[in-house]
């Protein structure tokens, strides 16, 4: 048994949507008792910290409904069923900036929120950037407006809580302790 494993012994599915699903497990816990996990499952997801040839960070702000406010972040998307990460990548970069890249780094990847959520996050470094000839159709329901910064720029947006997802602050935060823009 893994350390402070929980094991299931019953999952009631209570929504299956078209990006997350919620169930609710009972679990039998570590000393004997049981108790009950809302668990919402996720697909998954890409991030991109894209960096232009002028050194600028690439954004993209969009509202988000959950915050009922728009908020800057670096592009991102759900992973398709079956889908390569650095494909959904390569994708979601052309879709939501118009820019490609043949210069895809694999940085890291991450658990959003393991509280009560399954989705990973795998994060990528794009440089190198072009304008895509013939740029992707993003999706129907998405605006976005693309934004190009400088660290100082980005910064600034993160204190202002324009900038208040966990995906960008990572991204920004790694970019500053690897010496990425100057």
């Amino acid at each position: 048994m893994k350390k402070f494993e929980e094991k299931t012994v019953h999952t009631e599915s209570i929504y299956k949507g078209k990006v997350i699903s919620l169930q609710v497990d009972d679990v039998s816990l570590p000393d004997g008792n049981t108790s009950k996990r809302e668990l919402i499952k996720h697909p998954g997801a890409v991030a991109i910290i894209a960096i232009t040839p002028e050194g600028k960070m690439v954004f993209v702000e969009q509202y988000r409904k959950a915050l009922e406010r728009s908020v800057v972040e670096i592009p991102a998307g759900k992973l398709e069923p079956g889908e390569d990460p650095e494909e959904t990548a390569k994708r979601e970069l052309e879709e939501e900036t118009g820019y490609t890249t043949e210069s895809l780094e694999f940085v890291t990847s991450f658990s959003t929120s393991p509280g009560f959520a399954d989705e990973i996050v795998h994060l990528y470094l794009a440089k190198d950037l072009k304008k895509a000839e013939d740029k992707l159709d993003g999706d129907d329901d998405e605006f976005v407006e693309l934004i190009e910064a400088s660290l100082e720029e980005a910064e600034e947006m993160e204190r202002e809580k324009r900038i208040w997802d966990a995906k960008t602050a990572y991204a920004l935060l790694y970019v500053k302790l690897e010496g990425l823009m100057s």
